[in-house]
């Protein structure tokens, strides 16, 4: 009985080092066997929950990762939407600089002619004041085609603030000289009206197809009486019914007939001018007609006081009769 037991037994030595005796501890075999299992099996299992934690800790970090690269698409595509408008916010003020160039030449070239109408109206009366602008316009013109070209140069964001003051710069120029225009514009305009009305009004027209003058201004021998006289007028010899112009425009203050003028006209003008034409042998014109210069208002002929088919053509000015030859002759020479 004890052989078998003693078989079922094992003897563990258990030696520390050489002056300590042998200690034996004897156990059975069963719970020999049963402590390494029992090892093996709590080893298995450190594995197991430590994979399992692994694989845990794992899937979370890969989330981590997913949600920061989700993160670093979202801050990439805001910082590519961010350039694309810088680029875009560049390009603009690029244009509207471009277009605030052109627009002020062009608002200087409206300048220029502003002052080009001053120049006229100088020139052609001495009775209106003066106000010339000192803008000067450029000479240079633009063409926005598309043949352009050149290297290319990056534009630093600097260089866009500097660009952007520039443009505000030049629409406050702009702004500026939108005041100074709309101020003298209209009054500048208003005497260039004035200007004209006043050219358009001197008696400067030949008043007939016919240039053959039979009488001149100032004393002479009466055709009918032989004595001296004084012609307030010249004589224009022609054929009976041909046209009689307006030597400038201005309204009919007369269109009668009497003994001795015949059938006439008298033709107010500004600056305190009159024409009149005598022995017509039509009126085609009525009191407080307004006539344009070279239109036709009436036809030559030999009515009242007449030895022939002419036109008395006179010139008053400040109710007093003057030679009409410098106001015609001065105009015909000028333009032929």
């Amino acid at each position: 009985m004890k052989s078998a037991t003693a078989n079922r037994r094992m003897t563990l030595l258990v030696m520390r080092d050489a002056q300590h005796s042998v200690k034996q501890i004897h156990l059975s075999k069963p719970l020999m066997m049963a402590v390494p299992a029992a090892a093996v099996l709590s080893l298995s299992g450190l594995v197991l929950a430590l994979q399992a934690h692994s694989s845990q800790v794992i899937s979370q970090l890969e989330q981590k990762v997913n949600i920061e690269n989700t993160r670093n698409l979202q801050l990439q595509s805001s910082v590519n939407s961010r350039e694309q408008s810088i680029e875009r916010l560049q390009n603009e003020i690029i244009k509207l600089s471009s277009q605030a160039k052109d627009m002020q030449q062009k608002m200087e070239h409206v300048d220029e002619l502003e002052q080009q109408l001053q120049q006229f109206i100088d020139k052609h009366t001495t009775s209106m004041s003066t106000d010339v602008s000192e803008n000067k316009a450029s000479s240079l013109s633009w063409d926005a085609s598309e043949h352009v070209g050149g290297e290319y140069i990056a534009v630093h964001e600097n260089e866009m603030l500097d660009l952007a003051q520039e443009t505000k710069d030049d629409f406050q120029e702009m702004q500026e000289l939108l005041k100074t225009m709309e101020s003298q514009v209209p009054h500048t305009l208003k005497k260039a009206q004035e200007t004209q009305k006043q050219i358009a009004g001197n008696p400067t027209l030949w008043p007939t197809t016919s240039k053959v003058l039979t009488s001149s201004f100032g004393y002479r021998t009466d055709p009918f009486t032989g004595k001296a006289a004084f012609h307030a007028g010249i004589d224009i010899a022609g054929e009976n019914g041909g046209p009689v112009f307006a030597a400038g425009a201005g309204q009919v203050v007369t269109a009668e007939e009497s003994g001795a003028r015949g059938r006439y006209i008298i033709i107010e003008h500004p600056g305190g001018l009159q024409t009149w034409y005598m022995h017509l042998s039509k009126i085609q014109v009525n009191v407080g007609d307004s006539v344009d210069k070279g239109e036709q208002i009436g036809q030559l002929g030999s009515t009242g006081r007449s030895t022939g088919p002419h036109l008395h053509f006179q010139v008053v000015k400040q109710n007093k009769p003057v030679n009409p030859l410098p106001y015609i002759q001065a105009a015909n020479s000028e333009y032929n």
